[in-house]
């Protein structure tokens, strides 16, 4: 790993207990998330907004879907450049878009142009954490899970200084409403060093809360189409 982004690593570990729950019971909820009943609602309620979140996107038009995903790739390029010296001499994953999420391709490539070594995450294993291929603009890509476009198993298996973070939901606190299987957090928990995170996401997706768990774990900066809207970790 490169000691060029070593000092821009996340040293916090899993979220802290849960403390927005009071607002779905104020007297049952348990700071351990020991109690299945709750863990059952937050669920539930997790999966509703996952539900009502991805209707709102799917319902944005061609071309407001493009503005939002030319304005994230100027904010991330810039914040590449400002944190990161353009991120050269690292490893940046990236992702394919699926399901009407903003798309970074085009700064993929330019980056891959710029000296920048590229990676994909996908499902090798299931549960298990992500690994992360090499991937160019040649790169002829397989289906892997979900029909997402992969690097094919002959591509290099790499270990990422950056990661980004697509979201379906978010908080201002860092927080990520993901698809519900726990891949990202599963892969974040094994990674060490662990990758700067960068969440990617529209800014009308954010939520007050996600009713965090003590799987969960908090990215280092979420970026949407105004700017980033965390400001964690941006001494």
């Amino acid at each position: 790993m490169s000691e060029k982004f070593e000092k821009f690593r996340c040293t916090g570990g899993f979220s802290s207990p849960p403390c927005y729950a009071s607002e779905i019971a104020p007297d049952y909820f348990d700071p351990l998330a020991v109690d299945a009943d709750q863990a059952r609602d937050v669920a539930r309620w997790r999966k509703a907004e996952r539900s009502r979140l991805r209707n709102e996107r799917q319902e944005l038009t061609v071309a407001d879907r493009q503005r939002v995903s030319d304005a994230l790739i100027s904010h991330l390029r810039r914040l590449l450049q400002d944190r990161f010296g353009g991120a050269h001499g690292g490893v940046f994953s990236a992702y394919w878009p699926i399901k009407g999420e903003p798309d970074l391709r085009p700064l993929m490539a330019e980056l891959h142009g710029a000296g920048v070594t590229i990676a994909l995450p996908l499902v090798e294993t299931k549960a298990a954490p992500l690994a992360f291929r090499h991937w160019t603009p040649e790169t002829r890509m397989v289906r892997g899970d979900w029909n997402i476009p992969v690097p094919p198993p002959g591509a290099p298996e790499l270990t990422p200084d950056i990661t980004l973070a697509p979201l379906v939901g978010w908080t201002s606190d860092g927080y990520r409403l993901g698809y519900g299987g726990g891949y990202f957090d599963r892969t974040l928990a094994a990674l060490r060093p662990r990758p700067f995170t960068i969440g990617i996401g529209f800014d009308t997706a954010q939520l007050k809360t996600i009713y965090s768990q003590p799987h969960d774990i908090a990215l280092d900066v979420i970026l949407t189409e105004t700017g980033d809207q965390t400001g964690r970790n941006t001494a």
